[in-house]
């Protein structure tokens, strides 16, 4: 399998390749891992009814599932990475802005999920905790290196051991002397905070990936239909993110002991002499996810420079260098945070919708409302194009919309008035609404690129309705 040749450049239609189902495995199996489990035992472990955490859980996958799927659908269209297309509403200098924001969040849950899988490792190798966090580190940065068809391929081997290993695991939990009385619809209480924290939790969850999802589908051929990679993207994520975090949900109620436990162990043990054959694909799972937070993470660095320099093209050693440093600030942080990780875990799970979603609301009414898919591809990569450096309309509607945010926000240091008020954190609906209305208020003038020439060659504009 060669090493992927193209990095942040529009992907040529005679390179174009593949079906909407490989969307599918790769959301699918990204999703079926313990760091999503984690996230479905934080209503339960807050003292939420499993039935009412579920519910939660439900809505906030069906939800948050919408917008990262559309963000999917531009991949073919366009054939460029996600957040080069953000140059079109932030300007080719002022798109660093929410590409910190994406590179931080990314770096960050690298780091999580090096935490998760420190005592899953050293329970397979005679390792310490740092030595751990290391080696989940280097896997990840070897396979990201490789790229995006081995990535794909992994997605859909890990799609069929992941569902075995969880599958089995919840008939297991299901089979526990505790569990009759823990499944009980009246067990557990209500609470109508922690109730709105599990929802926000799990449409962060997948909103997350809005910021780099269109790169995993940008070398689909250009005629394929919008709908049908905004739909294998979408069952492919919600199955896959409402199916781990019901697991972890009813872990957490049937077998409480496993939250103070990280989920992976707590998951092997449940299959006894089995029990290391179940963590080496709960590890896999684990890596395979952290590959898609490195390779995007890599792709936005990427980005950030190449605006100012007008880099069009990434050699294979700087990009091989460039991971290589993302890595290693991921294990760094993961290291220096694993002992406090479950607040930490908690506040860039919310964190990140503060900053990213207001992005993503811009991103969507410019591609499918302001714009309707016609972008010139050539002007994304020049400073001196149509989009400029700066735009600094934008840039208000997004500063905007982060402090409007503020007073819905609330973090384990911090408590905004109106979600004192509310009793809930629903920042993330705020974020949403706000953005995507200034910015449409913003560009209600703006001219139709409706009159750009069809793409010919291998750049210049695309010019047609998703």
């Amino acid at each position: 399998m060669k090493i992927e040749q193209r990095s942040i450049e529009f992907v040529p239609h005679n390179e174009r390749y593949g079906r909407p189902r490989r969307l599918f495995t790769v959301w699918f199996s990204s999703n079926l891992q313990v760091t999503a489990l984690m996230v479905g035992t934080l209503g339960v472990a807050a003292g939420l009814s499993l039935a009412w955490t579920l519910v939660g859980l439900l809505v906030g996958c069906l939800l948050g599932t919408i917008f990262m799927a559309a963000h999917s659908a531009q991949g073919p269209h366009l054939g460029v990475p996600q957040m080069i297309q953000s140059r079109a509403q932030f300007g080719v200098f002022g798109a660093a802005i929410p590409l910190l924001v994406m590179v931080t969040a990314a770096v960050l849950f690298m780091a999580a999920s090096g935490v998760l899988m420190r005592d899953p490792l050293k329970a397979l190798l005679a390792v310490s905790d740092n030595q751990a966090i290391l080696i989940v580190g280097a896997l990840t940065f070897l396979i990201g290196v490789v790229g995006y068809e081995l990535i794909h391929r992994l997605g859909a081997w890990m799609s069929l051991l992941s569902s075995v290993v969880f599958g089995a695991a919840l008939v297991l939990i299901l089979l526990q002397a505790s569990a009759p009385d823990a499944l009980h619809v009246d067990a557990g209480g209500f609470s109508m905070p922690v109730f709105n924290l599990v929802i926000a939790q799990a449409a962060s969850w997948t909103l997350g990936y809005g910021p780099y999802v269109a790169d995993y589908s940008r070398y689909l051929p250009a005629d394929v239909r919008t709908r049908d990679t905004f739909w294998t993207t979408y069952f492919g994520c919600a199955l896959g993110s409402l199916g781990m975090m019901a697991l972890g949900a009813t872990l957490a109620a049937v077998v409480p002991s496993a939250l103070g436990a990280d989920p992976g162990t707590a998951v092997a043990n449940l299959f006894g002499p089995w029990a290391k054959a179940a963590l080496l694909v709960v590890a896999l799972g684990v890596i395979q996810y952290n590959v898609l937070c490195l390779y995007s993470a890599y792709m936005s660095t990427t980005t950030i420079f190449s605006g100012f320099a007008k880099v069009l093209q990434v050699r294979r050693g700087a990009k091989a260098g460039l991971m290589a440093l993302l890595s290693i600030l991921a294990c760094a942080i993961a290291v220096h945070t694993q002992y406090q990780f479950d607040t930490f875990f908690a506040d860039i799970l919310i964190g990140q919708l503060y900053l990213l979603i207001p992005w993503s609301a811009i991103n969507l009414v410019d591609y499918y409302v302001v714009r309707r898919g016609n972008y010139s591809i050539d002007d994304l990569y020049d400073a001196q194009g149509r989009y400029g450096r700066w735009n600094r309309k934008t840039m208000i509607v997004y500063g905007a919309s982060i402090i409007g945010t503020v007073p819905f926000m609330k973090l384990s240091f911090f408590e905004g008035y109106l979600a004192k008020w509310i009793g809930a954190d629903v920042s993330w609906i705020a974020g949403l609404v706000l953005a995507g209305l200034l910015y449409f208020l913003f560009h209600l003038k703006r001219p139709s690129s409706g009159q750009a020439q069809r793409l010919e060659g291998q750049t210049g504009h695309v010019n047609s309705a998703p």
